[in-house]
C-alpha cells in the first residue's frame, strides 16, 4: 500500500510539473507590467529603448505602456490584464513596436498568443481598427486586425494565434503597430509564447 501512495503521490507531482510548463510562456512581461505604469497614465519609450525584457524597434518613434484606468476624450482604456497594456501607437503614431529574443530549439514549432485592443471611434483620433504586425526576425507572421467596439466607449479586446518553427537556438518576435498614422491607439497584451505541442494539450 505504501508502495502504490508513492507512486501516486510521485505522479501527481510529475502531472503539476507538467501543468506548470504548460503555462510557462517564454516571453517574460507578456503584460506589460514592469515598470509600473502610473494609474490613470502613461509611460513612453522610445526606439531603441528597453524597458523589463523588451526593446523598442521599426521606424523612429516610441510606444507606450498605459494604465488599465487611463481616459481619454469619453473612452475607456482598460488592460486585457493586469494592470497595465502596450500602446503601439505611442504618441508618435509610426509604425514602431516592441521585441524580445526567447530561447528555442530549432525544428520545433511554437505557438504565439496575444490580445489586440481597439476602440471604434469613427471620425475620432483613435480610428475604428487596431492591426499588430507579428515578425518572426523580418518574416511576417501575422497581420491580426480587431475591428471590435463599434457603439462603444471602452477598449474591446481580441484573442489571435499565429506559430512559426525555430531555425536556431534564439528567436527575435517583434510586435509592430500596423495601423495608419492618424490612428492614434492599437493595443497589445497578454503576450504568450509556448512550444506548440503543450498549446495543444
Amino acid at each position: 500500500m505504501m508502495r502504490t501512495t508513492s507512486c501516486l503521490v510521485l505522479a501527481m507531482a510529475l502531472a503539476g510539473g507538467a501543468s506548470v510548463a504548460r503555462g510557462a510562456s517564454l516571453i517574460k512581461d507578456g503584460g506589460f507590467e514592469k515598470p509600473v505604469t502610473p494609474a490613470g497614465s502613461f509611460l513612453v519609450y522610445g526606439t531603441g529603448q528597453n524597458f523589463a525584457k523588451w526593446t523598442v524597434v521599426g521606424a523612429s518613434g516610441n510606444v507606450a505602456t498605459v494604465s488599465t484606468t487611463f481616459v481619454q476624450n469619453g473612452y475607456s482604456f482598460p488592460a486585457k490584464s493586469g494592470k497595465a497594456w502596450l500602446d503601439l501607437t505611442g504618441i508618435s503614431n509610426t509604425a514602431t513596436g516592441v521585441a524580445q529574443t526567447i530561447k528555442t530549439v530549432a525544428g520545433t514549432g511554437y505557438t504565439v498568443t496575444f490580445w489586440v485592443g481597439n476602440v471604434s471611434n469613427s471620425g475620432g483620433i483613435f480610428g475604428t481598427t487596431s492591426t499588430v504586425d507579428v515578425y518572426d526576425g523580418t518574416t511576417l507572421l501575422s497581420a491580426a486586425t480587431n475591428s471590435k467596439g463599434t457603439g462603444g466607449t471602452k477598449q474591446v479586446w481580441q484573442k489571435f494565434t499565429t506559430s512559426f518553427v525555430a531555425t536556431a537556438s534564439k528567436t527575435t518576435l517583434s510586435f509592430v503597430n500596423g495601423d495608419v498614422g492618424s490612428d492614434t491607439n492599437c493595443g497589445l497584451d497578454a503576450v504568450s509564447v509556448v512550444p506548440a505541442a503543450l498549446a495543444r494539450r
